[in-house]
């Protein structure tokens, strides 16, 4: 038997930082994000003994480990560990495992990648063990294990999106999350996947360390830091407003006005040939974008005049980012069976 889940990659249009504690347990936290068409996907192969072998393809990576020994996180495949404990440590995994991870976007693309294979082996183990959870569930099992279990630094935005999937507006409040779809005309949808622009501009980001920079400047009380943060939550409800509206135009200042704010959260968010990039993408028409993810490197999006779109495209090949094709996908984590 072979069981195989997939999550889908997101995208944060507004509001990422304010999802990090302890910023959304004291003043509570609000995102606007969607997920497009490319996933995290994990396999697994039930075992008849103890053992448990994790191959990741994309990091060339393979650890092997007994689940009755202590698991050790050091750094290699942590978050699959994580998983098989958490479902060890319940009493609901009795036996080992052969999984597979892979992905659709390279390691630090700043699409939550991280959570998205947490989230399709948190579902494919559920599903082995005949467990099911709802997306809820799903989605607070995976920030326990990755945030707390392991102790990645992170949000709780990239779990929540990825294991429901969609264009959602999402709140976090110290006692509870809510994830609020939106309810969005299919033609308005095309034409914001036709405005925008999905380009690779490369380098590597470390997200743990830039949230825990810009979470120990909200916490000093740092009033640049502070002032930025409740901006960034006001834009959430602001894009969602402007999305729901149909104001695709005042949805695009909004995403300028979005990373400007995001910009003042830490120094490592961005960088000169970041800011070059967005500069130049401005220059030749884009009305706004932004980074998706903590920062530093990875996928950027720019929000276009359908008649500069080419334009703006051109310039950043020109720079040497990639265009990337891709479509937002209303299914969230989903798993099958393979006899």
């Amino acid at each position: 038997m072979i069981i195989r889940a997939r999550a889908p990659l997101r995208i944060s249009f507004a509001g990422g930082g304010t999802d990090v504690w302890p910023y959304y347990e004291q003043q509570g936290g609000a995102v606007l994000s969607a997920t497009i068409n490319r996933y995290a996907f994990a396999t697994l192969e039930p075992r008849q003994d103890s053992s448990v072998t994790v191959d990741s393809i994309d990091y060339d990576l393979t650890v092997s480990f007994d689940l009755n020994d202590p698991v050790v996180y050091d750094g290699q495949l942590d978050l699959a560990k994580g998983v098989v404990r958490h479902f060890q440590q319940s009493g609901r995994l009795a036996r080992g495992a052969d999984i597979r991870l892979h992905n659709d976007a390279p390691p630090g693309s700043g699409l939550g990648s991280s959570s998205a294979l947490t989230v399709a082996l948190v579902q494919a183990v559920s599903e082995h063990i005949k467990s099911p959870m709802d997306a809820y569930g799903i989605a607070e099992t995976a920030y326990q294990i990755e945030r707390v279990d392991v102790g990645i630094k992170g949000g709780k935005q990239d779990q929540f999106s990825c294991a429901f999937g969609g264009i959602n507006f999402i709140e976090f409040r110290k006692d509870a999350t809510i994830v609020n779809p939106l309810r969005i005309k299919p033609e308005l949808i095309a034409e914001l996947e036709y405005s925008l622009l999905f380009v690779y501009v490369g380098g590597v980001h470390f997200s743990s360390h830039i949230i825990e920079n810009q979470m120990s400047r909200f916490s000093s009380g740092r009033a640049e830091t502070v002032d930025a943060f409740a901006r960034l939550r006001g834009l959430a409800y602001e894009s969602k407003n402007a999305l729901l509206l149909g104001r695709l135009v005042a949805f695009g200042e909004l995403l300028d006005e979005a990373w400007q704010c995001k910009r003042l959260l830490a120094d490592e968010i961005s960088n000169p040939r970041i800011d070059e990039i967005y500069e130049q993408a401005r220059q030749a028409g884009a009305i706004g974008g932004k980074l998706s993810g903590a920062g530093g490197g990875g996928f950027m999006y720019f929000f276009c005049d359908p008649r500069k779109r080419f334009s703006v495209q051109d310039r950043l090949k020109r720079m040497g980012a990639e265009v990337v094709n891709f479509s937002f996908t209303q299914e969230g984590v989903r798993s099958w069976t393979l006899a």
